[in-house]
């Protein structure tokens, strides 16, 4: 790979575009933007669907594989590709699993990189990877940190807010005072992952109770039944989950309480 050739990866690379391994290898595999249209795997799925095409925000909460990025993201990609929007912007909190980005290494570009990786997966399969790149060299699809939301002004824009159970109300607040004329705006989450300090109000959590009954704004939750990853992502959230209920229902069980499972 020429000097051109590795800087263009690099840049891929920062962008979420290329892993490290495709970077190293030189590797860049060229995809076509699928014509296969989105279909909804549950009746949950398709209520999401009709709900973001209905309100101007919509709040997607649940558990992990029910979909709730995937296809937030693929319909992005479709108004996007569609003209009815000129813009597509993905932010999430740097936050994951209790930890800050800080703890990977490089510059805040190669720090987000990772945690773009699931979106870019979607966009790219919905239109394709030349058109992908094209968009993010242009600045019309945009990656950034919510922290970095600060002064933006969400206009004629599909944005999604990914993992946001891990905002605070006041990182919630600001992100959605970005919302400006014909944007349409995705907030996916689960309350049951909240990576911040013990004690601490979620922003989504508290977004919902706030915008209850505002108009154009959509609630929809999803359960372990709309897990549609694989049966055995489905089987471990529904043994993780009544674990968490037991632990939050009894601090202690004697040698009478049936099972760990007890819902």
């Amino acid at each position: 790979m020429g000097k051109s050739s590795r800087r263009a990866a690099r840049n891929d690379f920062r962008s979420g575009l290329l892993s490290i391994d495709d970077m190293e290898q030189g590797r860049v595999e060229r995809k076509r933007a699928t014509t296969k249209p989105l279909e909804a795997k549950t009746e949950n799925q398709r209520r999401y669907i009709s709900m973001i095409g209905a309100n101007i925000i919509t709040f997607g909460l649940g558990p992990i594989g029910t979909g709730k990025t995937y296809i937030a993201a693929s319909l992005a990609a479709e108004a996007f590709r569609a003209g009815e929007v000129k813009k597509i912007i993905i932010t999430r909190p740097a936050l994951e699993a209790g930890e800050s980005l800080g703890f990977l290494p490089g510059e805040l570009e190669d720090k987000f990189g990772p945690y773009f990786e699931p979106v870019r997966q979607v966009l790219e399969e919905r239109l394709g990877s030349g058109p992908l790149e094209a968009a993010v060299e242009a600045g019309k699809i945009v990656v950034l940190p919510l922290a970095y939301m600060r002064g933006h002004t969400f206009k004629d824009a599909f944005v999604l807010l990914d993992e946001a159970q891990n905002t605070t109300p006041k990182q919630m607040y600001m992100f959605l005072t970005r919302i400006g004329e014909y944007a349409k705006v995705v907030i996916d989450g689960d309350l049951n992952q909240i990576d911040l300090p013990h004690g601490a109000r979620s922003g989504l959590r508290d977004a919902i109770e706030k915008l209850r009954g505002v108009k154009s704004v959509g609630v929809i939750e999803f359960d372990t039944d709309d897990i549609v990853r694989s049966g055995i992502a489905r089987e471990i959230a529904v043994r993780y989950s009544c674990d968490e209920r037991n632990t939050h229902d009894s601090s202690f069980q004697d040698d009478n309480t049936p099972g760990f499972l007890k819902s």
